[in-house]
């Protein structure tokens, strides 16, 4: 009898355990927030946050408020809503909201690099000395040195400027600006007394295309990856591009190319400093192209496309390009040299900056996610306080609290280009809710510590390669009238998010003035 008694308690005893993980036994204590563990044990509420993330907190915020604790594939993640409260979660101090230990555990499963001790701050350093303020005048010469041979290589005295060329907007833009800038980070194809200049310049444009399609079949995996919920047959082909990337990026094989760029080098010398291995070194080549270029090829076909279904903005952004290009006194000529385009010209184009930032507004779509380290208090605006506790995760989701809102942003599912604008021409920086100004209005880049290092360099591409797209060609959708693509809503929380199908296209090298 005692025997069976034993198996019967130990049974008993791994079934309890086994429901406390499920989170079976978990409920609200006084102070927190409330609680919505959803109908299926560990999962909670996973499968519809997943098929739309937007909705599903949209659904929770009615029927719980601003704040709410909700479960997700085994995590307790409290969710705040309130725009005016968000300086909790921004502001909060890292011994006790962190977002280092959900990155890594991101990093490892979606790129399969390990993290160590100081990552994240060898990246702020060598980003802010590399792609923004002097560092980025270098980085600016370098896309535009690489924009012009994806684009416009085969502009000359004889070029055709009569026949339209038709293509998918999405899959063209993602194209150029990715390879563009994939070039200007990882250098270039060498060139001497073997190889030709133009030769070189040759094996650029077929060595980053092959990447880029290999990219691409990657990206298309990314959502259901980072998830953990992709079959067997996808993750065999996951890790396959896995091996391929980690194999053309390489650190032997970078390090071959000329015109490297100073960021790259300086993370490089870094890691090899804090003494990771090469196979792991180029693991996070992997992870600084990722980083660097996913999200702008898609953020550069929401501006074109905006743009064109709206001919009065994509009007006020050609004339403030062209004024631009005048004052530099340089002028797009037939037969004549590229025009150069510098960072200080980039500086003054209020009206891009403006359809830019409003394109973003739109489109990017982060979940910016913290891990609790210990029992904490969030304090919102409005006088209450909430207790978290120690190993759940706390999260923002900007694009429906800020970004959406009608409060803040009349007419919030509209294009405005000039929504960013003030009267006089300066950027626009006061939007209020309920009387009171927002200081987060928009957030497309994440907030605080975990904000987006290359920022300034994904702004200079995305307005580099518009600025080059209006002032070389004439553009126009081949069915205007067509309503806007649908957001792919998979993409929810990664980003940039990516249109649910391509949009047709046609372009053509505009006429010497």
């Amino acid at each position: 009898m005692a025997p069976l008694l034993l198996i019967l308690l130990t049974l008993l005893v791994a079934l309890l355990g086994g429901l406390y993980l499920l989170g079976v036994f978990r409920q609200r204590r006084p102070g927190e927030p409330p609680l919505d563990k959803g109908l299926i044990p560990w999962l909670g509420h996973v499968l519809e946050f997943r098929r739309n993330t937007w909705k599903f907190l949209d659904r929770m915020k009615q029927k719980h408020g601003d704040v709410f604790t909700i479960q997700l594939a085994g995590f307790y993640i409290t969710f705040i809503q309130d725009p005016m409260s968000f300086g909790a979660f921004v502001k909060e101090s890292r011994d006790k909201l962190d977002f280092r230990k959900f990155a890594a555990h991101l990093v490892y499963r979606v790129f399969g690099y390990i993290t160590v001790e100081g990552d994240h701050e060898s990246l702020n350093t060598s980003s802010n000395r590399h792609l923004k303020g002097d560092g980025l005048e270098v980085m600016t010469q370098a896309m535009m040195s690489s924009l012009q041979n994806l684009m416009l290589h085969n502009v000359g005295p004889c070029s055709d400027h009569m026949t339209w060329r038709e293509d998918k907007l999405f899959a063209y833009c993602y194209n150029i600006v990715f390879r563009a800038g994939y070039l200007s980070l990882y250098g270039n194809e060498p060139f001497n007394s073997n190889i030709s200049e133009e030769k070189a310049k040759e094996k650029d444009r077929a060595e980053s295309e092959a990447l880029y399609h290999e990219f691409r079949k990657y990206d298309q995996l990314f959502p259901r990856l980072a998830y953990g919920v992709l079959p067997p047959k996808k993750q065999r082909e996951a890790t396959k591009l896995l091996e391929y990337f980690w194999n053309v990026l390489s650190i032997q094989k970078v390090k071959s190319r000329d015109n490297i760029s100073r960021w790259i080098w300086d993370v490089q010398e870094s890691k090899d400093n804090a003494g990771v291995k090469e196979d792991m070194l180029s693991r996070y080549m992997f992870v600084l192209l990722w980083a660097s270029q996913g999200n702008t090829g898609p953020s550069s076909f929401w501006l074109l496309l905006f743009l064109m279904k709206h001919p009065e903005a994509l009007r006020a952004v050609k004339e403030e390009i062209n004024k631009v290009v005048r004052e530099s006194g340089q002028e797009v000529k037939r037969g004549g040299p590229l025009v150069n385009l510098s960072r200080e010209m980039l500086m003054k184009t209020p009206i891009l900056d403006s359809a830019v930032e409003e394109t973003l507004r739109l489109s990017a779509a982060p979940l910016l996610t913290r891990a609790v380290l210990q029992d904490m208090t969030i304090n919102m605006a409005d006088g209450k306080k909430y207790f978290i506790r120690q190993g759940d995760r706390v999260a923002l989701f900007p694009y429906s609290a800020v970004q959406m809102d009608p409060e803040i942003h009349p007419d919030p599912h509209s294009f405005k280009y000039d929504r960013f604008l003030n009267p006089d021409g300066s950027e626009k920086t006061d939007f209020y809710k309920a009387g009171n100004k927002v200081k987060y209005y928009t957030m497309p880049w994440g907030s605080g510590i975990s904000m987006c290092p290359g920022r300034f360099f994904a702004t200079n591409e995305l307005k580099q390669f518009a600025f080059l797209m209006l002032l070389y060609f004439e553009l126009e959708l081949i069915n205007p009238d067509e309503e806007i693509p649908e957001m792919d809503q998979s993409r929810y929380g990664f980003g940039t998010m990516q249109p649910d199908r391509d949009v047709q296209f046609r372009y053509r090298l505009r006429p010497s003035e």
